[in-house]
């Protein structure tokens, strides 16, 4: 699923055009609830930035496409190899990994963390992150109920993602709306990462 399509109808092929002005941001989401916020977050990023989007088959439960903005091209799954015939064929996961400047990952479910502080890459995000140039910054946004953020599993992984491989996270906060399951495990509201992207960029 891409929307829009790219260029020459090729999915595997991410043009890297001259966007002087604006950064590159490639934003991802993960099969946490607050997913149901993906599209508002594209549209907010793209006031300063070229953004195009990735979100797993489990975030797609949460994604309203039909309100997704017609200017961001969304990649899942599927999307990786389908044009892949070859070897020497271009691979979605590296040619966006070779666009971004900046990866944000908003919202991180317990489960994605895991794959990635286990070094795992079977699906389209976790193949980018796994192929990361960590000289470029990636940014999270971890998303989960109080009983799996306070995981011994989940404070390793936090750790070895900032340890290991350099990317930064955004603290979850405490969630007195919803559901007191959540506790402090809910995704930041969206001025706060639209916030902390925007003021590492300068």
């Amino acid at each position: 699923m891409a929307h829009p399509e790219p260029e020459n109808g090729d999915r595997a092929q991410v043009h890297d055009r001259n966007y002087s002005r604006k950064p590159r941001i490639l934003l991802a989401a993960t099969g946490s609830v607050p997913a149901v916020k993906f599209s508002l977050i594209c549209r907010q990023f793209c006031e300063f930035a070229e953004v195009i989007a990735v979100a797993t088959r489990a975030a797609l439960h949460f994604i309203d496409i039909a309100s997704f903005p017609n200017n961001v091209a969304l990649f899942t799954d599927e999307d990786d190899w389908s044009n892949w015939q070859k070897e020497g064929d271009r691979v979605l996961h590296i040619e966006l990994r070779r666009w971004a400047e900046i990866m944000v990952i908003a919202p991180l479910s317990a489960n994605t963390l895991a794959k990635i502080a286990g070094g795992l890459s079977d699906n389209l995000l976790t193949s980018i992150v796994r192929a990361w140039d960590y000289s470029k910054p990636i940014f999270v946004a971890p998303s989960m109920n109080k009983y799996m953020w306070g995981n011994l599993f989940t404070q390793r992984h936090l750790k070895v993602i900032d340890d290991d491989l350099g990317i930064s996270f955004i603290p979850p906060v405490a969630d007195s709306k919803t559901s007191r399951n959540y506790g402090n495990g809910i995704m930041p509201d969206i001025p706060i990462i639209y916030t902390t992207i925007r003021i590492h960029v300068g």
